[in-house]
C-alpha cells in the first residue's frame, strides 16, 4: 500500500489518540476518590432496582415455586370458611342462643 507523508502522518496522530483514550479511560486515584463521593450522595428511588441479575437467578431458582403463595392462601381461605361454618352451626343451637339473649338483656339492664 502506497502512502503520502500526509497519509503517514494521519494515521500516526490516528494511532497517538487512540493511545490517549485508551490511557484517559483508566481512571486515576483522584478519579476514583471523586466517583466514590459521588457514589455516596445518590439516593435510590427503588433499592434494589438496578440489582437486576439477581432476580433472574432468584426468579429461575425459584422456578415452579412462584406460585406458592396463591395456594396457601386458598387453603387458609378454606380453612377460613369451614370455621365460619361451624361457628353459625354453634350459634344456630338454642342453648348458645339463649346465652346469647341472657347476656344482651343483662348488659341493657344495666345502670
Amino acid at each position: 500500500m502506497l502512502m503520502n507523508q500526509s497519509t503517514a502522518v494521519a494515521a500516526t496522530e490516528h494511532r497517538a489518540s487512540a493511545a490517549g483514550a485508551a490511557a484517559e479511560a483508566v481512571p486515576t486515584a483522584k478519579q476514583r476518590g471523586a466517583a466514590a463521593e459521588t457514589d455516596s450522595n445518590v439516593v435510590e428511588l427503588y433499592p434494589g432496582a438496578s440489582g437486576r441479575g439477581q432476580r433472574r437467578g432468584r426468579m429461575r431458582r425459584l422456578g415452579s415455586e412462584a406460585g406458592m403463595a396463591t395456594a396457601e392462601y386458598a387453603i387458609a381461605t378454606l380453612a377460613a370458611v369451614g370455621f365460619a361454618g361451624l361457628l353459625v352451626f354453634i350459634l344456630r343451637s338454642d342453648e348458645v342462643r339463649g346465652f346469647l339473649l341472657n347476656l344482651i338483656r343483662t348488659a341493657l339492664a344495666l345502670p
